[in-house]
């Protein structure tokens, strides 16, 4: 046996041992055996905090704001059933997307890591089709841009949020998925704030979007410690029909936790974004405020959305991590998401607006900060952590494409007095699969 050979040996060997130490003791890394320094957990959790908020930022700059105002300038389009049809495409690729780059991480063995390649290059492919997205008046050159910056953006989330599950000890996770949660909570309203500055001047505001979509996975890669290469990993020698094979998910009756995980994610996240995507139609049409007068409303529910984002983020993460409880904190947070998504059906006003961003704001905040966490605890398979967490983050993703395909359907249909009811219902929904999990307190 070669000396190369036997190097790679021993690193599977010392790999394997560092992962079993990590199942036993909370506090290692299962990527070294040991636990993380404070400059490294800094690292980790600003990251993930950058990452959050770079990426939402660009995606909300557009998806909240400028993307509906872009439908209105395409001739010949309704622009309530062009969110509904666009966002239909985006979350069939959104949903392949998160399937196949969680998978493929898992297999790469790149000298710079299994993850760390995949998030580089959804940074290119998701911030310049962002930016191509809002250059076209083609419906679906329009949409074909749009999907692919979900290969992009997913390109990128699969595999940063198995570095949960691959690097970050099992003790603070909760913590650093609160990072995570709080910077994609803080984005999404920064992201409006911006898109209202620009609500006047697409062009520009596709460009922004499209830069921090692109910054989102480059900063990320940068500040969180560098990954150990993936070279002496066992090399998968398959076929082709076993490659496709590894695709499938975890089997329903060894998995029932994993599933209920799912299915109150998709709920809960479908039910928030009905509102949350669809808020300039809702300011609008429904409580019917002008162009220039709905910016500035778009503009101050983000201020109270960002504010209630850093308190609930940075305290229930925390709090989750010392009582050593997941499913509380997400349970109070569809309760939140469920009172929020009320507050513009019965007052349909300024006032309903502000109220649905405060309860909403802050529910949407806590289940960000721990959900992630609550999902790799249900990981059925370590050694495919990438693949499941990119099923159980189709959840997110599909949640949040099919929120306004359902909002606009029911709008243009039925009317949002049918709309809001339909939220809260998921929200609650939702709640019911947290609260029968049974793997996780």
């Amino acid at each position: 046996m070669s000396e190369a050979i036997a190097s790679k040996a021993e690193r599977l060997a010392a790999y394997n041992a560092n992962i079993a130490a990590a199942e036993k003791d909370p506090s290692l890394s299962p990527e070294t055996g040991k636990p993380l320094s404070k400059v490294n957990t800094m690292r980790f959790g600003a990251g993930f905090l950058a990452f959050g908020i770079l990426w939402m930022s660009g995606l909300g700059i557009v998806s909240a704001v400028l993307l509906p105002m872009h439908y209105k300038t395409i001739q010949g389009a309704d622009p309530d059933a062009l969110v509904g049809i666009v966002n239909a495409f985006t979350a069939v690729a959104s949903l392949v997307a998160n399937l196949m780059f969680g998978n493929f991480s898992d297999r790469s063995r790149s000298r710079f890591g299994r993850r760390t390649p995949w998030i580089v290059f959804g940074a290119i492919l998701g911030g310049v089709t962002l930016f191509l997205t809002g250059t076209t008046h083609n419906a679906v050159l329009l949409t074909i841009f749009y999907c692919a910056c979900m290969f992009g953006l997913n390109c990128m989330i699969a595999p940063l949020v198995a570095i949960l599950s691959d690097r970050v000890p099992s003790g603070i996770r909760g913590t650093m998925s609160a990072f995570y949660g709080a910077g994609s909570t803080i984005g999404a309203p920064i992201g409006t704030m911006i898109g209202a500055y620009f609500i006047e001047n697409l062009t520009t505001g596709f460009a922004v979007a499209g830069v921090l979509m692109f910054l989102g996975g480059i900063v990320a890669v940068i500040i969180i410690p560098k990954e150990q290469s993936a070279d002496f990993l066992p090399k998968d020698e398959g076929s082709a029909k076993d490659i496709l094979a590894s695709f499938r998910p975890p089997k329903f009756s060894g998995a029932h936790d994993f599933y209920k995980a799912f299915a109150g994610r998709f709920c809960m996240l479908m039910s928030y974004q009905m509102i949350n995507v669809y808020q300039l139609y809702i300011i609008q049409n429904y409580i019917g405020q002008s162009v220039k007068q709905s910016a500035v409303t778009v503009s101050v529910v983000s201020m109270i959305m960002m504010v209630m984002s850093l308190v609930g983020s940075f305290i229930s993460g925390p709090v989750s991590d010392i009582i050593g409880r997941r499913k509380v904190p997400v349970i109070v947070a569809s309760v939140l998401f469920a009172v929020g998504i009320a507050m513009p059906w019965l007052i349909p006003s300024t006032l309903g607006m502000y109220l649905f961003a405060g309860i909403a704001g802050l529910g949407y905040a806590v289940y960000s900060a721990v959900d992630q966490a609550l999902l790799v605890d249900v990981l059925p398979s370590k050694e495919e952590a990438g693949k499941d967490l990119g099923i159980l983050n189709m959840a997110t993703t599909l949640g949040q494409m099919c929120g306004p395909v359902v909002m606009s359907a029911i709008v243009v249909s039925l009317g949002y007095n049918f709309a809001f009811p339909t939220a809260i219902a998921l929200a609650i929904i939702g709640c019911f699969f947290i609260m029968i999990i049974k793997k996780v307190k």
